[in-house]
């Protein structure tokens, strides 16, 4: 049995444009997160891939893109698991900050630890480690069972949540994901063996 999980990060947010820190603050798409929403399930269904079992977090940016995609697909009266385990990374007292405004406040240098350090918090936020930490054993409990048996498995979350998982899924080093970026709107698929290991990763 091989399964297929697909990760999308949400489409643009409103806060994303604004350059904030958004963490677990309820921002929802722009009108080009919309259209990158739409993209996405428009160049899955083009592909032949068809979802079986759909999950997003909290937070209503996550939420409307697996939507958005979903209509596009096609895809309706489906059940689908939103879980805060999926949430992005809680950024703490610089959530809601404008980035370059939290540079003049803590130093440039502070607040690159904090964005781009694996296991250094913002003040009253989570790091990425945290973030892995609620988001990798939810997936390894919840999600991974089903790739092994050969499901088809849709998560559309965030930036942070979506590093945890690929860093997981990929074996990589704290180094190579802080490296990773991932676009908003792009999906990451991977095909799952039967041991709940990564047999490649595909490209559409």
């Amino acid at each position: 049995m091989t399964g297929t999980l697909i990760l999308v990060r949400h489409g643009q947010s409103e806060w994303n444009l604004e350059n904030l820190f958004t963490g677990w603050r309820n921002p929802n798409l722009t009108e080009k997160g919309i259209g990158e929403a739409r993209a996405t399930g428009q160049a899955l269904k083009a592909a032949g891939i068809v979802p079986e079992v759909f999950y997003t977090s909290a937070l209503r940016r996550a939420q409307h893109t697996l939507d958005l995609m979903l209509e596009e697909m096609g895809i309706l009266n489906v059940t689908i698991t939103r879980n805060v385990a999926l949430n992005e990374r809680d950024y703490g007292d610089l959530s809601g900050l404008n980035k370059d405004d939290a540079r003049v406040k803590w130093g440039e240098e502070q607040v690159h630890i904090w964005r781009r350090s694996f296991d250094v918090p913002p003040p009253g936020g989570e790091s990425l480690k945290d973030t892995a930490d609620r988001t990798v054993p939810y997936f390894n409990a919840e999600i991974l069972p089903l790739l092994q048996a050969g499901k088809t498995v849709l998560i559309a979350a965030h930036g942070n949540s979506l590093r945890a998982l690929v860093m997981a899924i990929e074996g990589l080093t704290p180094d190579e994901i802080l490296a990773r970026e991932i676009g908003t709107g792009e999906p990451t698929i991977y095909k799952i063996g039967a041991d709940g290991k990564m047999e490649e990763r595909v490209t559409l």
